[in-house]
């Protein structure tokens, strides 16, 4: 297997300057990882001198594969377990075409957020192993977004959880929490092998690992540990490394890589006050899709907000938003709260209320079929007075909550008698499914559906 030196970027990065711009691009997808994070104390580590900040004007002649290529500063890993993903990734076309249409939004912010952090660029390729670069990503353990961020451990980089936005799918938001928890645990370990298998198996699983093989006389480096570790981890540097001999040497691997622009895909433009989702769309000539794809954090059809939120979009639809935003005489939102102050407001009484349908209110909060709603909840209705148009409270969007039961108080079926445990079961996994769904915050499709059976048959 061909590998490359990376002790320094200087040579390298000269060769990829002056070649012709090759059309690469490989992004090969991997699992949604579940990762169980904990927060050990750092272990004082020296960090290495970090690399000259590298502008991106110094590449305009060549994609972004060659712009991470000549970043790339992390040892090499060359075992059998290499060589196994290699063929999993290379063999899998259609696989590596979908990641790398997802990725083409996001990876040009990433290598940038990296190089001004003075980074290994491969740390970029990170999330095709985590999620294959899908934002809505959502793992059994719980992680989210492309970074699969746990909840507990967003909470710990900052990262808003609330009914209304998730920012563990937030591109902005996670990749900043992503490279920040990258760089303490390089700081706890001095070594980016042991960071990238605490990224994934938590850093005092790791810390433990290490004082077990000194305690045996043993190194401490990634290989010499890897029996100590899951499956998972023992793997996911493999992982990472094989992606990166594919990006390397994409022809040695009969791996076609389609280019990617060595350019912003985005730009942020300022939420001047709440703005329902298929409005913020409209304004910017966009699909639902394509908006969702570079805002996935938002949970609701209404985006809240104080003006610290942003709205991603491409330049030219961007040009585009504020263009159409000025000439906008509708209200921008068709939405606000309400909360339940007893148990005799059910959904059909709130719909009559807010002239809606049932069917209008659960969608709009995720609340399964044959659920009522309990006293304390707040929801999203219409908005009926066009007089009233003010945002949604900050206060209400950090502290709502939403919680509902099984009609009878889960005790009693439609015709009135005892539920069996059954049917108690089949009511908490609509309600679990609805949960689910509130997190993930829309459909996959069919792609998605195919990148878990391929994720499954590759761990297996």
């Amino acid at each position: 297997m061909q590998k490359m030196t990376r002790n320094t970027a200087s040579l390298a990065a000269l060769v990829f300057m002056l070649a012709p711009a090759i059309s690469h691009a490989n992004d090969v997808a991997a699992t949604v990882q579940s990762q169980a994070f904990s927060t050990a104390a750092p272990r004082t580590a020296p960090l290495a001198q970090p690399a000259p900040a590298i502008k991106a004007d110094d590449y305009k002649e060549a994609d972004l594969w060659a712009r991470i290529r000549a970043g790339y500063a992390i040892p090499d890993v060359d075992n059998a377990l290499v060589a196994k993903h290699v063929t999993w990734y290379s063999t899998r076309p259609d696989y590596i075409a979908r990641t790398s249409a997802r990725a083409s939004r996001y990876l040009f912010h990433v290598v940038t957020e990296l190089e001004k952090r003075g980074m290994p660029t491969e740390l970029a390729l990170l999330p095709i192993i985590e999620s294959a670069f899908n934002p809505q990503a959502n793992s059994s353990a719980n992680a989210a977004g492309m970074w699969q961020f746990v909840p507990g451990t967003g909470k710990d980089f900052n990262l808003k959880q609330n009914l209304f936005k998730d920012e563990r799918r937030g591109v902005l938001a996670s990749t900043d929490a992503a490279l920040s928890y990258l760089q303490k645990l390089y700081g706890m370990f001095g070594d980016w092998q042991l960071a990238l298998a605490a990224y994934n198996w938590g850093e005092g699983n790791v810390q433990k690992a290490i004082k077990k093989n000194q305690s045996l006389g043993k190194p401490t480096d990634f290989e010499s540990l890897a029996e100590l570790m899951p499956a998972e981890t023992r793997n996911y540097v493999p992982k990472l490394q094989a992606v990166k001999n594919i990006i390397a040497n994409p022809a040695q691997y009969a791996v076609s890589l389609p280019p990617i622009s060595n350019e912003a895909y985005f730009t942020a433009v300022d939420k001047t006050s709440d703005i329902d989702l298929t409005v913020a769309a409209q304004l910017a000539e966009m699909s639902i899709d394509e908006f969702k794809a570079l805002n996935p954090q938002f949970n609701r059809p209404v985006i809240t907000g104080d003006e610290q939120t942003k709205i991603l979009l491409p330049k030219e639809n961007a040009a585009k938003f504020t263009a159409n935003l000025a000439n906008w005489s509708h209200a921008l939102s068709s939405w606000t709260t309400h909360k339940i102050s007893s148990a005799k407001e059910s959904i059909a009484s709130l719909a009559s209320r807010f002239r809606t349908t049932p069917e209008v209110i659960r969608q709009a909060n995720n609340i399964p079929a044959q659920t009522h709603l309990k006293a304390g909840s707040t929801i999203l209705v219409p908005r009926i007075s066009t007089s009233t148009n003010n945002d949604i409270a900050e206060q209400i969007v950090d502290n709502a909550v939403v919680a509902f039961e099984a009609d009878g108080s889960g005790k009693r079926g439609r015709n009135g008698r005892q539920m069996s445990g059954a049917q108690k079961l089949k009511v908490r996994a609509a309600e679990a499914v609805a949960a689910i769904k509130s997190k993930v915050g829309g459909k996959s499709g069919k792609t998605m559906v195919a990148d878990k059976q391929n994720r499954r048959k590759h761990n297996g």
